[in-house]
């Protein structure tokens, strides 16, 4: 019976490459040269640091930058709250998502089973398998999958037939 998987994996390779070289960038300008300007990575946290808001969301603005050119979608980017840090340094914490989250799941999941195609989804862990008769009703939930939940980067993959 065929069937495929939705996922939402960011490439971490890519978005390590991405990092270093914003913080290569932010090294060399020279707007940032004696300031605390820097981002750096652990795990699938991206830690932004700058002297003022605005400092930070220069600093934001070059990872985007980095991260478009490496082809990877910042809608992977879930950002947290500014804070700060000490003085007048600030801080904000980027999250790396991977994985769908429960109710985004069940929101897809739900989207299919209304759409009456001739598909079943189910959720397992931080996937959903969608399994159907015909390939073309498959494509048809891609589809549909693509066009309804938006806000999430949504790939297809383990197409089997």
């Amino acid at each position: 019976m065929p069937s495929f998987d939705t996922v939402c994996e960011p490439n971490l390779v890519e978005v390590k490459n991405a990092v270093e070289n914003a913080a290569k960038e932010i090294g060399t300008r020279f707007d940032f040269k004696g300031t605390s300007a820097a981002l750096e990575l652990k795990d699938k946290e991206i830690t932004l640091f700058g002297d003022a808001d605005f400092q930070l969301q220069q600093v934001e603005d070059i990872l985007t930058a980095k991260l478009a050119k490496r082809n990877v979608d910042v809608r992977f980017l879930d950002k947290g709250t500014v804070q700060k840090v000490g003085g007048d340094k600030v801080k904000q914490v980027i999250k790396v998502r991977s994985g769908i989250e429960t109710e985004a799941s069940k929101k897809i999941q739900r989207l299919i089973k209304d759409s009456k195609l001739k598909v079943q989804a189910a959720i397992q862990g931080d996937a959903v398998r969608v399994t159907g008769a015909k390939r073309d009703d498959l494509q048809a939930a891609m589809a549909l999958i693509r066009k309804d939940i938006a806000d999430l980067p949504l790939s297809f993959n383990n197409f089997r037939d």
